[in-house]
């Protein structure tokens, strides 16, 4: 008798380069995968106005345009697209189930790539600014503030590898930290404080982002001991307090690291056999493009893989990617 719900071979939560690159392998494999994806789809990317260095655009390719494209290979090979907001997931026993608002769905392989999301500053300007002189990543967007003044924002591990990475092209390099003192391991603080290229305002913390037509042309500091502010020239502002991973929808499902990261092994299976991670959500070293991509290229072939070495007894039999119980 056959199951009046579908069951899908694979579907994939997330609609950046690690989703759409599965979407795309997935589709080329077997067919017709679910990819889920939220109200503004394409990741990341849909915010940056230039993209330098994803291999195969000499002159660069922009963001939007990168997402388009990938979002249209997808479709070439089959992919199904849904909107909405995945509200539960129940990953206890397969066929996997989740719900999309009210929508029940379910599969026997599921890839999430859902990435991560930067912490901001709270001033409500900086994602209107992305790709005008406000980024959130050094080695995507250094090259474009060669010779310019530039700000970090942040005192860990990670503004710190920023504010080093942009002394390779801006003139000066000036990190602002809310702390009398960096956060990050000596090892790397030490970089820093060798860099003559790079300058410190401590106790100090950017309460607007000042602009004109063409973008960004400074900051205003508040110093947090003396409450005095000032306007700081600068050209870029890069913001570098961390990432949340948007896994929160896996809690207690998965195995996570003590930052909210899935945790994968393998490759990018995850704790529970049958669901994959790839991209940022899984990432929290490099958060490139290019790396997100090839994570979702391994979940697909990952799970290729997987629903082919299922047990017969599964009793399901499958045709266009759409699966029912014998």
């Amino acid at each position: 008798m056959s199951s009046p719900d579908p069951i899908y071979e694979s579907i994939i939560l997330g609609s950046g380069p690690a989703g759409l690159t599965a979407a795309i392998y997935t589709g080329r494999s077997r067919c017709c995968p679910i990819l889920i994806h939220g109200h503004q789809p394409g990741g990341q990317l849909t915010t940056t106005t230039a993209v330098d260095n994803y291999p195969g655009f000499p002159q660069g390719v922009d963001g939007p345009e990168l997402m388009e494209n990938m979002r249209l290979q997808a479709e070439r090979f089959g992919t199904q697209f849904v909107e909405g907001k995945v509200t539960r997931v129940e990953l206890g026993e397969r066929p996997f189930r989740l719900w999309v608002d009210d929508q029940l769905y379910r599969c026997l392989t599921l890839i999430i790539a859902t990435g991560a999301s930067p912490r901001l500053l709270g001033l409500g300007t900086e994602e209107a600014l992305y790709g005008h002189g406000v980024s959130v990543c050094a080695t995507c967007d250094g090259f474009f503030y060669r010779d310019k003044e530039v700000v970090v924002v942040g005192g860990g591990d990670t503004a710190v590898e920023e504010a080093v990475f942009l002394t390779r092209f801006a003139k000066r390099v000036t990190m602002v930290h809310r702390r009398d003192e960096l956060r990050a391991t000596p090892v790397l603080a030490q970089r820093v404080f060798a860099n003559d290229r790079i300058a410190f305002r401590w106790d100090t913390v950017v309460s607007e982002i000042l602009t004109d037509q063409a973008g960004v042309t400074g900051v205003r500091l508040k110093n947090l001991k003396t409450g005095e502010e000032e306007n700081f020239a600068c050209a870029g502002v890069f913001i570098a307090i961390g990432h949340q991973p948007n896994s929160a929808l896996f809690k207690g499902q998965l195995d996570f690291d003590k930052d909210g990261y899935i945790q994968t092994r393998n490759g990018t299976e995850t704790s529970v056999p049958g669901v994959f991670a790839a991209g940022d959500v899984q990432d929290p070293i490099f958060r490139q493009a290019i790396t997100a991509a090839g994570t979702g290229c391994m979940a697909a072939i990952q799970a290729e893989r997987f629903l082919d070495d299922l047990p017969s007894e599964a009793q399901l039999s499958c045709q266009k990617g759409i699966c029912t119980e014998q």
